[in-house]
C-alpha cells in the first residue's frame, strides 16, 4: 500500500469514528430519535453492512465472534447513545476515548505489565486531566452523562481486550454486530419510543451504523496491518479534536477552556504513555 493511499484511508477512517460522536449528538440532542431506537437502528445498520463485506470477501465462512463480545460492544453502543443526551461531541469523545484507554492500561497493570517512569508520568497527567474534566464546576459536564460515557468506555476497551485473541478482524466484528442485535431489540422493547423516531433520526442512525462504524471500522482494519502498533494508537488520538471542531462547525458548540486544557493533559498523557518504552 502506497504511503498515499495509506494516509488517505486513514484520515477517513479517523473521520468516521469522530462521525459517530457529531451523528449520535445531533440525532439525540436535537430529539429525532430516543436512544434506544438510535441503538437499535444504528447496530442493525453496521450488521448489515458488515455482513455484506463478510459474503463478499468470506464466503461460505461461519459466524465469527462470541456472545461475550457483542454484549461488551452492545455495552459501549447503548451507553454510547444515553451519555450523548446531554454531552457536546467533544467531551463524550474525549471521555470515551480516555476510558478506553485507562481500561486497557488497567488491564496492562493487572496482568503484571511493568511501567517506565515516563509511562507512569502520562498515566498520571491523563488520569488528572479526566478527573479536573469532571469536577464540579460551571463548565464541567453533567456527571450522569459524564458516567455513562465513561462507562461506554470501558464497555469499548474490553471489547477491544476481547478482540486480541480474532483471527480474522473482520469475520469477528461482522459477527459480533449480528448477534448485538437481540441485545437491542429486548432494550427497545423496554425503553423505545417509537413515536419519538423521525426519517432524519433514523437517516442519523443508519448514516452512524453503516457508515461511521460498518464502513469505518472495515477501513481501520484494511490499514492497521500497514501501521506500527504505537502509531495505530497514536493517530487515534486525533478522534477528540476532530470530533470538538466538528462540533463546533456544524453543532454550533462551545469549545470552553476546561475541556481545552483537559484535552490537552489527557490525550498528551496518553500520547507520551504510548510512545514510551516499557521498563525492562
Amino acid at each position: 500500500m502506497s504511503r498515499m493511499r495509506l494516509a488517505l484511508l486513514t484520515t477517513m477512517a479517523m473521520l468516521a469514528f469522530a462521525a459517530n460522536s457529531l451523528l449520535c449528538r445531533e440525532a439525540l440532542a436535537a430529539g429525532h430519535i430516543d436512544a434506544s431506537s438510535f441503538t437499535l437502528v444504528r447496530l442493525v445498520s453496521g450488521a448489515a453492512v458488515l455482513g455484506f463485506l463478510l459474503l463478499v470477501k468470506f464466503r461460505g465462512v461461519t459466524l465469527g465472534g462470541s456472545w461475550l463480545a457483542a454484549a461488551a460492544l452492545f455495552g459501549y453502543a447503548a451507553a454510547f447513545s444515553f451519555a450523548y443526551i446531554s454531552l457536546s461531541a467533544g467531551t463524550g469523545a474525549l471521555l470515551l476515548f480516555g476510558a478506553v484507554q485507562a481500561t486497557m492500561i488497567g488491564y496492562g497493570l493487572w496482568m503484571g505489565e511493568l511501567l517506565s517512569p515516563q509511562k507512569m508520568m502520562g498515566a498520571g497527567v491523563a488520569f488528572a486531566g479526566l478527573v479536573w474534566l469532571m469536577l464540579p464546576g460551571i463548565e464541567a459536564p453533567p456527571l450522569l452523562g459524564a458516567l455513562t460515557m465513561f462507562a461506554a468506555g470501558v464497555c469499548w476497551g474490553v471489547y477491544s481486550l476481547l478482540g486480541r485473541r480474532s483471527t480474522e478482524a473482520t469475520i469477528a466484528t461482522a459477527g459480533n454486530f449480528i448477534r448485538t442485535i437481540p441485545f437491542a431489540i429486548i432494550l427497545f422493547w423496554l425503553m423505545g419510543d417509537a413515536n419519538q423516531v423521525t426519517h432524519l433520526g433514523l437517516a442519523y442512525a443508519v448514516a452512524s451504523g453503516a457508515a461511521a462504524s460498518g464502513l469505518g471500522y472495515a477501513l481501520w482494519y484494511a490499514v492497521l496491518p500497514a501501521l506500527p502498533a504505537s502509531s495505530a494508537a497514536t493517530i487515534q488520538l486525533s478522534v477528540p479534536i476532530i470530533a470538538a471542531f466538528g462540533g463546533v462547525l456544524l453543532l454550533d458548540e462551545q469549545l470552553t477552556l476546561r475541556f481545552v486544557l483537559a484535552a490537552i493533559a489527557v490525550l498528551g498523557g496518553i500520547a507520551v504513555f504510548i510512545l514510551s518504552r516499557r521498563r525492562s
